[in-house]
């Protein structure tokens, strides 16, 4: 049996009417950046969120970029992050203009530590950006109060994390702002590059509007400096074929993590902790295993895909070794184990149970 790590052309294949009616209606219209798909993307995405505004730009990247200048934070500004976490959310502050202090991770969750940031606070941080690693909510009850008692911004990179609530609320539309990616391969994907940020400060809103353009309120004039960052309506068209959809495909993603942790219950792997104030809809379900690497060699020769989300840490990558700081312990040990395994809504349960069998099979040997 093969298991492929992901397969995104099942999902094609299930929506293949809806996309390609959603593709004509663009290429019909002859409208093809910042248009009437946007516009309405934006409205649907908002009212999925319960959040009253939501500004399509380019990508989740550009959302953490756009997010934190329209928080007015920039150069001389520290924002504290994770390490554990896509090399984006760091670049995105770094083009902000503001240094990235990086800290340490629950031992949990594997989201970021709240005693980890409150130490890390000094005189120059402005912000928090929390993320909702691999789906799975942060403790945003203790980071907002830290955020709130420190008079810091609370970001949410919720890019990984479409449709998590946190106590009964849809992440991204509990701090300052929220950043979502349409990365493909995201539960919401699209076929290219795009992304949102979301708000309920309609100052922040409209200042994101005019930076994802040029600094433009009004076209031509340049209020300020801006950039070029614009969801595209191709990809807002086939976006909005599949909102209606998320909530089911989450929940389909629970049933299937549910099964694997059945499956995997009395083996040495270790799971990702939930809070029992959240709901993750599990972009990935990693394990955390001993000798990971031969598991996944086990793994690849019985024909099952796997990856490694991430094989460094941010502060171990040459790019951003400069950054400095401390050690973090618990990141440091994480990236060597975890591994992320096959899960997306089209999976079948028989690859689970295939998937599982060979993973107890490896601890056996």
């Amino acid at each position: 049996m093969r298991v492929p790590f992901l397969d995104l052309t099942a999902q094609y294949r299930a929506l293949q009417s809806e996309i390609r009616g959603a593709l004509d209606r663009v290429l019909e219209r002859g409208r093809f950046i910042l248009g009437p798909e946007v516009e309405a993307f934006e409205a649907e995405f908002a009212a999925y969120l319960g959040v009253p505004y939501a500004v399509g730009v380019a990508s989740g990247t550009d959302g953490l970029t756009l997010a934190l200048q329209a928080l007015g934070i920039g150069p001389g500004d520290e924002v504290i992050t994770v390490s554990h976490t896509a090399v984006a959310t760091v670049t995105g502050i770094e083009r902000a203009g503001a240094r990235p202090v990086l800290v340490d991770i629950d031992p949990a969750t594997w989201t970021i530590d709240p005693e980890a940031v409150r130490v890390a606070i000094t005189d120059r941080t402005r912000a928090v950006v929390v993320v909702h690693l691999y789906g799975n909510p942060a403790d945003l009850d203790t980071i907002q109060a830290i955020c709130q008692s420190h008079g810091l911004y609370l970001v949410e990179d919720a890019c990984q994390a479409h449709g998590a609530r946190y106590r009964h609320r849809r992440v991204g539309t509990i701090g300052h702002v929220g950043v979502f990616s349409f990365y493909p391969t995201k539960n919401l994907g699209g076929y290219g590059d795009g992304g949102m940020v979301v708000t309920a400060d309609p100052t922040v809103a409209e200042r994101l509007r005019r930076l994802r353009e040029y600094g433009w309120r009004q076209r031509f004039v340049s209020e300020e400096v801006g950039t070029n960052s614009r969801l595209d309506e191709i990809q807002a068209a086939c976006l909005r074929v599949k909102l209606p959809h998320l909530d089911e495909w989450n929940e389909r993603r629970r049933s299937l993590a549910s099964l694997y942790r059945e499956a995997l219950r009395d083996t040495p792997v270790r799971f990702q902790g939930v809070l029992p104030e959240a709901e993750p809809v599990y972009h990935l379900f990693v394990i955390q295993a001993p000798d990971r690497d031969g598991l996944q060699a086990f793994l690849t020769e019985h024909g099952i895909g796997t990856m490694v989300h991430y094989p460094q840490a941010v502060h171990q990558q040459p790019a951003y070794r400069r950054l400095g700081g401390s050690a973090l312990p618990v990141t440091e040990r994480i990236v060597r184990e975890v591994l992320s395994l096959p899960l997306y809504p089209e999976l079948s349960e028989t690859a689970v149970e295939y998937v599982a069998d060979r993973v107890r099979a490896f601890y056996r040997k």
